[in-house]
């Protein structure tokens, strides 16, 4: 796959602090990248950087093989964008944003803008006023003006701030389709943590403007992952004479730190000593779980 967006060594001062220090990543085509971090870890300024809001101290932002800093129009050209709240008038219409936005580029058609409402499911609601809109309608309102020209690279920070479950669902389903269907690589700045481990394929974690860990998002899981094995059983109480260390979930479900070739063992004592075993199953770290163990917490030093 193609690489879209690569950072290299990214730094970032202000007087004498140091914002971000060689900050480095990468994104492919169908890519949706988690970028995650405690609040004032470097995530919005590595975002400004990457689109050129920000002047970059050392370092090198490459998209589509252009360099933001000395080809900036080249390399801007296929980036679609929404830092913090997407922009809109809100006494016109959906359909009204988005024509006015299509003005400001070249040769965007009454057929692009109907896909693209197509796209973000707004076909039913887009002749309505802004106004009207719930938050994630106005969020994929958003997300359409971004991607009315076409890009190959959407860069969010922090879109599902704010809705509910139902427009975070909506915003999943979106993103993935964008992949997917549409090639396009995703980078996501969020501290919604639950929800990047249902659809980011890869993750980056930066800590006090230091990226820490960059991996597949199964990796990141498998790695931090202690062995952790999980028995349902009908009684933890007898189950408890047998097994030594276990940690009590419920009445009927423990947990215990052991391979998985110290399982049939384990599974054999029980059944010998009359205790009914359900299922066992290794316990699968959380996007969460491996985040704060990865950042000891979410700690700014």
């Amino acid at each position: 796959m193609e690489t879209i967006l690569k950072c290299e060594n990214l730094c970032k001062t202000f007087g004498k602090r140091n914002i971000l220090k060689h900050v480095s990543l990468e994104i492919k085509q169908g890519d949706i990248l988690g970028f995650i971090g405690p609040n004032g870890a470097g995530k919005t300024t590595t975002i400004k950087l990457i689109l050129g809001l920000q002047s970059i101290t050392s370092g090198k932002v490459t998209i589509n093989g252009y360099d933001i800093q000395k080809e900036f129009t080249h390399a801007i050209k296929k980036v679609g964008a929404i830092v913090e709240n997407p922009d809109m008038y809100m006494y016109l219409s959906g359909y009204q944003n988005l024509k006015l936005v299509a003005n400001l580029y070249k040769g965007i058609t009454k057929q692009r803008i109907d896909e693209v409402v197509k796209l973000v499911k707004l076909e039913n609601r887009i002749h309505d006023k802004v106004s009207k809109y719930s938050l994630g309608m106005r969020q994929r309102l958003g997300i359409a003006q971004a991607i009315l020209h076409e890009p190959n690279l959407l860069i969010l920070d922090e879109p599902t701030n704010g809705l509910d479950p139902e427009g975070i669902k909506e915003m999943r389903e979106l993103l993935v389709d964008l992949a997917t269907k549409e090639k396009m690589a995703i980078l996501i700045s969020s501290h919604n943590l639950a929800e990047l481990d249902n659809f980011c394929t890869k993750v980056c974690i930066i800590k006090n403007g230091e990226v820490i860990e960059t991996s597949e998002i199964s990796e990141i899981k498998r790695e931090t992952s202690q062995d952790l094995q999980v028995f349902e059983v009908d009684d933890v109480n007898l189950a408890k004479n047998i097994v030594t260390d276990m940690i009590v979930i419920d009445t009927h479900k423990f947990k215990i730190h052991a391979s998985k070739e110290e399982v049939p063992e384990m599974i054999k004592q029980l059944v010998e000593n009359k205790v009914k075993i359900y299922e066992v199953k290794q316990e699968e770290k959380t996007l969460e779980d491996a985040f704060f163990e990865k950042t000891g917490g979410n700690i700014i030093e």
